[in-house]
């Protein structure tokens, strides 16, 4: 069975709330020839650790290397590495994803009012601007 993992699948497997459905979260994901996990999937799973269950981001950071260090797991490996290296350094991984995608797209500046991400992408040696700043 090679699956695309939803959001909830992980999210069940990592904190175990559902006794019933992390069970079968596991089964599934120990079964699969192939996880296929994108990366929207990934911003809402560091989402829902971080807003819903408040784990700290290095928790929330060692969970992803753990999960994406899988055998049949297939990912975004330059999206994912610039998502964490954004969530490391204190900032979102949604906004490391963005600069690192938008950058492959063509675009040549992060352009952000949030001045940690600017802060951080800058950090990590790529182009930003904070915008509404003099």
């Amino acid at each position: 069975m090679r699956i695309t993992a939803d959001t909830n699948l992980l999210v069940r497997a990592l904190i175990q709330d559902d006794p019933q459905q992390a069970a079968i979260a596991e089964k599934t994901l120990a079964e699969a020839e192939l996880i296929a996990v994108t990366v929207p999937t990934l911003c809402e799973l560091v989402w829902v650790l971080d807003h819903r269950y408040r784990l700290p981001r290095g928790e929330i950071a060692g969970a992803l290397r753990a999960l994406i260090s899988g055998e049949a797991i297939a990912f975004d490996r330059p999206a994912v590495e610039a998502g964490l290296a954004q969530l490391e350094s204190g900032g979102d991984f949604a906004d490391g994803v963005i600069a690192m995608q938008g950058a492959l797209l063509g675009g040549d500046l992060f352009a952000s009012f949030d001045r940690r991400a600017v802060r951080l992408v800058k950090a990590r040696g790529g182009a930003a601007v904070l915008l509404g700043e003099s």
